[in-house]
């Protein structure tokens, strides 16, 4: 089974390091989220409460496609037309077999 590696946004540090400097690496979480990596990997992300308040408002968004204006709905509509599906998505494609609409 093939594993994906996370790149951690920037800034990240370690937890070894974390521990000795807490106090900077919440103050720097204030501005922009932390990564918090352990034995190399990343492990953790320290964010404002304001950031995570609004990843979860967003998170809980449901759009119904007859409340988006036309613009919405025309870049929508592009980004589905433009969008490739990833490498490992052909390995569904027999989910469909004998599919209709």
């Amino acid at each position: 089974m093939r594993t994906e590696t996370i790149t951690p946004p920037e800034p990240h540090v370690t937890a070894k390091e974390f521990q000795r400097q807490p106090g900077r690496y919440q103050r720097l979480a204030q501005a922009q989220p932390v990564t918090i990596t352990a034995h190399g990997e990343p492990s953790l992300v320290m964010m404002s409460v304001q950031e995570y308040q609004r990843l979860k408002r967003r998170d809980r968004q449901v759009l119904a496609i007859d409340h988006l204006t036309s613009e919405q709905a025309d870049e929508l509509l592009a980004a589905l037309r433009d969008s490739r599906p990833s490498a490992g998505a052909a390995a569904f494609d027999s989910e469909l077999d004998g599919w209709k609409p």
